[in-house]
């Protein structure tokens, strides 16, 4: 028979949670208030008035705090059924979704941590050039997709989530790193069959880059009108030669986006931390609730890129 005990032990293993016990209990430290102060406020409001009883009194709940992280942490980095966790703990299916809805939330706000300034987290675009303008940073931006459940036939707006470049139902989303592959901020949460440079444009870059003019960006293909319209702070790969083009003028296309790629390709290597989590390689849940899922994994693997 499984007890809360014996399920606690267990998935704080990092095979479970993809964190060191470390990180977990400084998680958990860093959430408790936050959590208290939504989950009081959330009693105020069914009640319609303030607590009566001395804290401590009525009955108890059957999942602690600490375990209400544990759970959504493993939903994250595994996409277990609801129903499988809660047998571990012995309660029903509605208290697990119950908790990684409350967990998850705080997760996505959290924002995401900065190489050698703990205690400093990005949480929107602006945040992120500002960073790179104070400490030289060079951006890298991309932007991936993750095929999600396909909408209802007849529902207005399904088209929008078929990708032009994969032929599935895809969410995007855009991805900001340093040189080193580390995580800088993850957003602009968009649906599939919306243009890369549309969907970070969409966030405000153009007006960023223009009151920022020392920060640079590399970028690829898919943002070239960014690179045009600010050579100066935006480098993408040069347009492909002519058919007709002499072998020479080839060969010197070829050697150029080479070097660009390879101080591009960091921002694929933070991408695919982000993809070792089984929700970001096929989502399986509700749509709605992708944006939040990708930015709580997002910052979670941002914490252990920092210390890189």
């Amino acid at each position: 028979m499984f007890t809360p005990a014996w399920a606690r032990a267990a998935l704080t293993h990092p095979v479970f949670t993809g964190l060191s016990k470390q990180h977990l209990a400084n998680l958990i430290v860093e959430l408790a208030d936050p959590w208290t102060a939504a989950h009081q406020a959330a009693l105020h409001r069914r009640r319609g008035h303030p607590r009566r009883r001395g804290a401590g009194a009525g009955p108890h709940q059957r999942l602690v705090f600490a375990d209400r992280v544990l759970v959504t942490l493993v939903i994250l980095r595994y996409q277990l059924p609801h129903q499988a966790l809660a047998v571990l703990y012995g309660v029903d299916r509605a208290t697990i979704t119950r908790a990684v809805g409350e967990v998850r939330p705080l997760l996505a706000e959290r924002g995401f941590a900065v190489p050698g300034l703990p205690g400093v987290r990005l949480r929107t675009l602006a945040d992120v050039f500002a960073y790179a303008a104070a400490q030289g940073v060079e951006l890298r931006i991309d932007g991936t997709e993750t095929q999600v459940r396909r909408p209802r036939a007849n529902r207005p707006g399904r088209r929008a989530f078929v990708s032009g470049k994969r032929k599935q139902n895809t969410i995007k989303t855009t991805t900001i790193c340093d040189g080193r592959g580390r995580t800088l901020w993850a957003g602009a949460v968009r649906p599939g069959r919306m243009h890369d440079q549309t969907a970070v444009k969409t966030e405000g870059i153009e007006d960023l880059l223009r009151q920022y003019p020392t920060v640079t960006a590399r970028v690829d293909t898919g943002y070239r009108g960014l690179a045009k319209a600010f050579p100066d702070q935006v480098c993408a790969p040069p347009p492909p030669p002519a058919k007709t083009a002499p072998a020479e003028a080839v060969a010197a296309f070829q050697q150029a986006r080479k070097r660009q790629s390879s101080r591009r390709i960091c921002v694929e290597h933070a991408i695919a931390e982000h993809k070792q989590w089984r929700p970001l390689q096929r989502y399986l849940g509700r749509r709605e609730a992708y944006a939040e899922t990708h930015l709580a994994i997002a910052g979670l693997v941002s914490d252990r890129a920092a210390r890189r």
